[in-house]
């Protein structure tokens, strides 16, 4: 395939691209996709000289300034604009990290069944897929990109639970995972001087029932008055659905010297500076434990559940069951004892690491590679769509 003309126009000039640079089509929601799709497209666009097209609702995506010429850019906006995209799309592979597609806001195309095309999934969270999703968040995909087992037994039991077609199921990995493990292994860890605190990073999910939106500020006060230096990292989210909560946590810790806030999700450094995380039901738990190998103690604040038939499965959810083997968990009514739980946590790093790796190898696919599994697999099913619509090119 040859690289096609770069543009940055929207939907009418997407579907004016030839054959062969539709064959591949990323669909970003906002910038905070690109993480969990640049492994991937990094090995397509790299070593397999592949070119993409790659469609987001994001102005502001990083992947305008990137200026890759294998890598073709789309506004697409949101609303009608985008579903009507969407519902005209011809394409071969298409690929996203959103789940529900197939519903009015983001339809399967009306032609994907007579061109063949394939509508892969790619997660944006380790958690598992039953309690946190929808419950048809993957119905209406065609292959589903797995982080690791416990996502295909769920798949599979909604499946047969709602009388579904078999989807194809692919042991992938996680992208980010392997990106923040790359990352730690160039990064030289010095040790702390002696007279520094030990650094606390609190990193919630978002919704009425977290951190941030209950017993963050608190939380916060009982880790500065240990002795911690504290970063906040609240979820974007928090500020569009709760926005007076960070206003709040500033007005009682921001003039401390010890505490600051981390507005930049996408970026590592404060993953990196920090040797313990706090967390909820994020899935940004489970990224630093497994990336960075250190503990991370849970708020056990009420279940972050958008499905709320998930127990029918009969499956406990991986970000339930696995907490206690890569950190310890607190209740939000005993905050007390964070302090000294953060204490004893640190003070058995090199314990916990063991205990995160063994979990790691038997819980994640493809651990610093699942980039390049994915891409080929893209490459394989576009070569195909290709060579069904060899007569339009």
């Amino acid at each position: 395939m040859h690289p096609v003309a770069r543009t940055l126009v929207g939907p009418r000039a997407f579907g004016r691209l030839p054959t062969d640079g539709r064959a591949i089509v990323f669909y970003a929601e906002d910038g905070g996709s690109w993480p969990h799709f640049e492994p991937i497209l990094r090995h397509l666009t790299g070593p397999m000289g592949r070119t993409v097209a790659y469609l987001t609702s994001d102005a502001s995506d990083p992947v305008f300034a990137r200026r890759d010429p294998r890598i073709v850019p789309f506004a697409v906006g949101e609303g009608f604009r985008r579903a009507y995209l969407f519902q005209t799309m011809r394409a071969g592979v298409v690929v996203a990290t959103v789940p529900q597609l197939g519903i009015n806001v983001l339809p399967r195309s009306r032609y994907a069944e007579s061109l063949g095309t394939r509508y892969v999934y790619v997660f944006h969270s380790m958690a598992s897929t039953h309690m946190i999703y929808e419950p048809d968040g993957f119905d209406h995909y065609d292959t589903v990109c797995c982080c690791g087992p416990y996502m295909a037994d769920e798949i599979r039991a909604r499946e047969q639970a709602a009388g579904l077609p078999a989807k194809e199921l692919v042991e992938h990995g996680y992208g980010r995972l392997d990106a923040i493990l790359a990352t730690a292994a160039r990064r030289e860890r010095h040790p702390r001087p002696v007279n520094d605190p030990p650094v606390v990073l609190v990193a919630p999910s978002w919704g009425p029932t977290c951190l941030f939106e209950t017993c963050g500020s608190e939380l916060v006060g009982e880790l500065l008055e240990a002795g911690f230096e504290v970063i906040a990292r609240p979820h974007p989210m928090t500020r569009k659905r709760t926005p007076e909560a960070i206003p709040a946590l500033l007005q009682r810790h921001g003039d401390h010297p010890r505490f600051s806030l981390d507005t930049g999700i996408a970026a590592q450094t404060s993953l990196h500076r920090s040797d313990l995380m706090v967390s909820d039901w994020s899935g940004a738990a489970l990224e630093y434990a497994f990336g960075l190998e250190r503990p991370v103690l849970f708020v056990d604040v009420p279940r972050k559940v958008n499905n709320p038939g998930w127990a029918d499965l009969g499956i406990e959810p991986f970000e339930a069951w696995i907490r206690e083997s890569i950190g310890r968990v607190v209740s939000p009514d005993r905050l007390g004892e964070a302090p000294a739980l953060v204490r004893d946590l640190i003070g058995d790093a090199a314990g916990f690491r063991e205990q995160i790796r063994d979990a790691r190898a038997a819980n994640i696919f493809n651990v610093g590679r699942s980039g390049a599994v994915a891409a080929e697999l893209i490459a394989a099913k576009a070569d195909a769509w290709l060579a069904s619509r060899k007569d339009d090119r």
